[in-house]
Order: structure tokens, then sequence, then C-alpha cells
């Protein structure tokens, strides 16, 4: 007897792309996809044959040329003489400088202005009511240029720091080691005396890779120091003393290294009409990062607030039940169960203050804006090559802002059969 199983299957046919739910979505992403690379084809070759009747063509051999312009702030040497391609690099340094300052800065102050928002006291929750409702509401490249004058026309200039018959109008900061004139801000700049030997072809000294390499060592070792503390602490209730061990690690053996290399401070001391030694920090960097953190600060804040708005109240009420003190309930109980909410959105706005880092060209801060999409750009004459170049480092950038970011969400998500 023939059973329903055993009945032969209909061979494939072409009308089974359409027809077949098995197949028709393949179809239609493969259709959508062959579109999607005609058009992109299409789109170059036009570009390129536009290209071709104005006698251009697409080249990037202009980042070997000479650039033939200085760039104040530099984390790795530069001089006129080298190329456009090292003005690029020192450009991106200084983009991710302030990005990554900028990131932690207004982060931390917004967690913090974010939990102020919430407080009982109704001085302090309006006033932080008020500096976010006012940051958030004005441009920030109005709050950039702000404060860029305010630091430039306020500050007394360097002859002022001058000492006359024992008495000088103006004096420094901080033990007499810093000092805020209006063409910049003079600190002590840290040097070595037995620097690590270095190669040409590096775009940073080999001391400073050292330096990060062990720094990175350092906070691995103490991320396993914790989770084992961590571990001992679920297995048997009590959890190990590990400040020592985490304090040890993480500063012991950068400091020795820093030792070994002779790390001493040049302190600015004024000499004629300027200050010498030291380092002297662009107005037009401090600008562009005050006011990145103050505005993203203020949007942080409320992003913080509603992920903690998020948590029901029942949280805080059994925290309350076992005794917790209300600053010991938002830091153990409440504030790690917001971190879900709040860190994707909170990734987006560290991918915009990254991207805002171009604004600096308004105070003119040679980042990655000021130095590829603006000076190599105008001495070339090559505006096609610098945008898709200037669009691919800020694409490759926030893809890993975004990267790493996400795989730090994942270890908050909660754990489910």
């Amino acid at each position: 007897m023939a059973l329903a199983h055993d009945l032969p299957r209909p061979g494939f046919r072409l009308g089974m792309l359409f027809n077949d739910t098995r197949y028709r979505a393949i179809t239609i992403q493969v259709i959508v996809l062959i579109l999607a690379l005609i058009f992109a084809g299409w789109l170059v070759e036009n570009v390129r044959s536009n290209l071709a009747l104005k006698g251009k063509d697409i080249d990037f051999s202009f980042l070997f040329r000479r650039a033939g312009y200085d760039i104040d702030q530099q984390l790795i040497p530069y001089n006129n003489d080298m190329t456009h391609g090292r003005a690029v690099i020192i450009g991106l340094l200084n983009t991710l400088l302030v990005a990554v300052f900028g990131c932690i800065f207004s982060t931390v102050l917004g967690v913090v202005l974010g939990v102020l928002r919430l407080s009982k006291n109704w001085i302090v929750s309006r006033l932080v009511g008020v500096y976010v409702e006012m940051f958030r509401n004005v441009p920030l490249l109005l709050w950039i240029i702000l404060v860029y004058v305010v630091l430039s026309e306020i500050r007394p200039a360097p002859r002022d720091f001058k000492i006359v018959d024992g008495v000088s109008q103006a004096s420094m900061n901080l033990w007499d080691s810093v000092a805020v004139t209006n063409r910049g801000t003079n600190i002590p700049a840290p040097l070595l005396d037995h620097p690590l030997p270095s190669a040409d072809w590096l775009p940073i000294s080999a001391s400073s890779l050292a330096v990060i390499g062990v720094i990175a060592a350092s906070v691995w070792i103490n991320t396993i120091l914790l989770r084992r503390a961590k571990a001992v602490q679920e297995s048997t209730g009590f959890r190990p003393t590990t400040w020592w061990q985490s304090l040890g690690v993480l500063f012991i053996p950068t400091i020795a290294l820093l030792a070994a290399m002779g790390f001493h401070l040049d302190y600015p001391v004024m000499k004629g009409f300027n200050f010498q030694g030291g380092l002297n920090v662009a107005h037009a960097f401090t600008a562009l990062l005050i006011a990145l953190t103050l505005y993203y600060a203020a949007v942080n804040a409320e992003i913080v607030r509603s992920g903690i708005q998020a948590i029901s109240r029942g949280q805080s009420e059994a925290a309350y039940a076992l005794g917790l003190r209300p600053g010991r309930t938002m830091n153990l109980v409440i504030l790690p169960q917001g971190l879900r909410v709040i860190i994707p959105p909170m990734i987006s706005q560290w991918l915009s203050l990254t991207k805002d880092t171009s604004l600096g060209i308004a105070v003119s801060y040679l980042d990655l804006r000021g130095t590829l999409g603006g000076i190599t750009l105008n001495q070339t004459g090559r505006e096609l090559e610098c945008m898709l170049l200037m669009m691919l480092i800020y694409l490759i950038i926030s893809l890993i802002i975004s990267a790493i970011a996400n795989a730090y969400n994942i270890t908050l998500n909660l754990k489910v059969r």
C-alpha cells in the first residue's frame, strides 16, 4: 500500500523561484543586489567619465608629495617637509585625541548630572535641568566659538607673567606649573632621559608603544584578578580583598618602566616675552574639548536619567528593605540594571561626538577635517580623493567604536535559557 510520504517530490522548476515561498525571498534579494551593483557601477563609471572630460583622474599619489604646511599640535614628529600622508596621520591623531577625551569626560559628567537630575533636592535638580536645557538647545558650533573667544580674549598675555621689581600682573596655577595665556595653555611636558631606540618607519616612538603595551597588559591582568574574585564570591559568598593587588598591577609596572627610561617633567618658565619649555596646548584644542564635553554631557545626562527611570521602583524599595543606603542602592542596584537601557543610545552619542570633532575647523583646529579636508585638499586640488578618503576614515572609526561598545553591551544583556 502506497503511503503519502512515499510519493515522489516534484522536480525544481524556474517558476518556483517566484511561486514557491522557499525560494521567493532569496530571489528577490538576489535581484535587488544585482540592481544595486548595476547602479553603483553606473555611478562610478559616470564619475570617471566626467572627470576624464575635465582632464582629471582618480589618483592618490598626492599623499606622498611634500605637504609644505605646519601643524601646531603634533602627537608624533612632523615638519612641513614631510608628506601629505604624514599630515593626514597627524590630523587623524588630533581627531582621536579630542574624541577619546571628549567621550570619557562627557560620559562621566553626564552620569553625574543624570543622577543629580533625579535628586530630591529641589535646587540641585532644577540647576541641573537649567544646565541640560541650556546646552542642548544651543548649536554646538556656537559653544565652540564662545569658549574659544573667552580663552583668547579674557586671559592675560604672556608678558603679564613676567616679574618686574618682584611683582607680576598674572600668576601661574597649580604650584607655578600651568600658565593659561591668551596664546595657549602652557603645561609641563613629559621627557625621557633614556628613551627606547625607534625606527624611522614607525609613526609613533618605541617608548610610547612600550608604555601603551604595559598599560594594556596591566589592565588585562587586573581584569583576570577581578574575574577570579567574582568567581570566589559567587561560590563561597566571600569576596577576597583585591584593591591592593589592583593598585599594584595597574601602577607599579608602568611606574617602573617610566623610571627606567628616566621620566621627568619639563616645566614652562617665563623667559623674555614668552614661556620657554613645557608644552603649549592651543586654545583651539581646549575650546573644542570643553565645548564637546559640556554639550554632550547634557545629552548624556538625559540618557542616564531615562535609563534610571526605566528601572522599576520596586528595585529601590527592595534594596531599602535590605538596609542599603540610597547611594549604595544607586551604585549597586539601579545603575547596573539601567546600563542595559543607557548604553545603546550612549553609543550613538559617542559616534556623534567623534564626527562633531570636525567642527574644530571653525577655530582653526587642524584635525582630520583641517588637514586632509582643508589644507591638503586646497593645495592638491584633489577634492574627490580627499573627500572619499576622509569619509572612509570616519566610517572606520565609527565602526570600531560601535563594535567595541556593542561587545560591551552584549555582556550586560540578561542571560536567558
